[in-house]
């Protein structure tokens, strides 16, 4: 199957994500849950949806910002690294936002950070000058090291960072660490970071209008509904009125109760969404502050 025509998907909606590598399924996974269905085409880099007139285009992570910015896409799913190195070019280009984070995803975690040998003593930033530092994120880097009045000369590879002070290409490095068991194996160490990532909802600059519009504004709730409640459980229990407050002490990742008065008695039957683990420790020191009949359901779906 072909893509569309672009005159026939002009009131649909395209979201860009990444075809391989650790966010394309999670990303996939996350629209899933939305309820958006696809086709996939034969050479599997565009899904025409089914459910919804929601278009998928499967393509490498560096390309999401800019197909945002030429408007080949109305939101992509990203790494915020990719999307702040992006917008660290354009600024230092003095070009306009071409794309914005417009809230996280809650996957894909990861630092940018600068290591340096496991040989060094690390005395500041200060110790940085001078020296050359690799890195596959140069305009982020630059205007940090602008910032903090360090002159340091940046050594841009694509790959394989970690290796350039054994070697002999650079100093230290620059690049993104989750585990650190790469930094470790190469024997460096992390000592700052610059950015805390993790995968990210992305937009134009400009969001778009018209039927298209009123599709974006509908899948955001959607995904912030689907968000909302990961990992929540509805939680419903009855307790003496006195006793309440001493309940809901124990529960501070809890949305605000609906509570309601049992006839002819002083006890409340209550019901709240908590977004933290219920263990069984939890539920009997809840029991201990005076709730009883303690039930924990599973949450399917929420829009707010």
């Amino acid at each position: 199957m072909s893509p569309p025509a672009p005159a026939a998907v002009r009131d649909r909606l395209r979201i860009a994500i990444q075809k391989s590598g650790r966010l394309g399924e999670p990303s996939r996974a996350l629209l899933a849950s939305c309820g958006l269905d696809w086709r996939e085409s034969r050479d599997r880099l565009f899904c025409y949806g089914e459910s919804l007139p929601v278009d998928l285009l499967l393509v490498r992570d560096d390309d999401i910002p800019g197909m945002l910015a030429e408007g080949v896409c109305d939101l992509g799913i990203v790494g915020r690294n990719v999307l702040a190195e992006q917008a660290a070019e354009r600024e230092a280009r003095g070009l306009p936002e071409a794309a914005r984070e417009l809230f996280a995803l809650d996957f894909g975690g990861c630092r940018l950070d600068i290591a340096i040998p496991d040989a060094w003593e690390w005395e500041g930033p200060a110790q940085l000058q001078g020296k050359r530092i690799a890195t596959s994120y140069p305009w982020l880097l630059r205007r940090w090291l602008e910032r903090q009045g360090i002159d340091a000369e940046v050594v841009v590879l694509s790959g394989s960072v970690e290796i350039a002070p054994r070697l002999g290409q650079a100093d230290a490095v620059c690049d993104l660490v989750s585990s650190g068991a790469t930094l470790a194996a190469n024997q460096l160490r992390p000592v700052l970071t610059l950015l805390e990532s993790e995968s990210v909802l992305a937009g134009a600059a400009h969001a778009p209008a018209g039927a298209r519009g009123r599709l974006q504004e509908q899948l955001l709730r959607r995904m912030q509904g689907v968000l909302r409640l990961k990992d929540s459980r509805l939680l419903m229990f009855q307790a003496e009125r006195s006793r309440v407050p001493d309940v809901l002490k124990l529960l501070p990742d809890a949305d605000p109760p609906t509570m309601m008065q049992l006839d002819g008695q002083d006890t409340l039957a209550l019901q709240t969404l908590c977004r933290g683990t219920m263990t069984w420790q939890r539920l009997e020191d809840l029991r201990q502050a005076g709730a009883r009949g303690l039930m924990v359901l599973p949450v399917e779906r929420s829009l707010a």
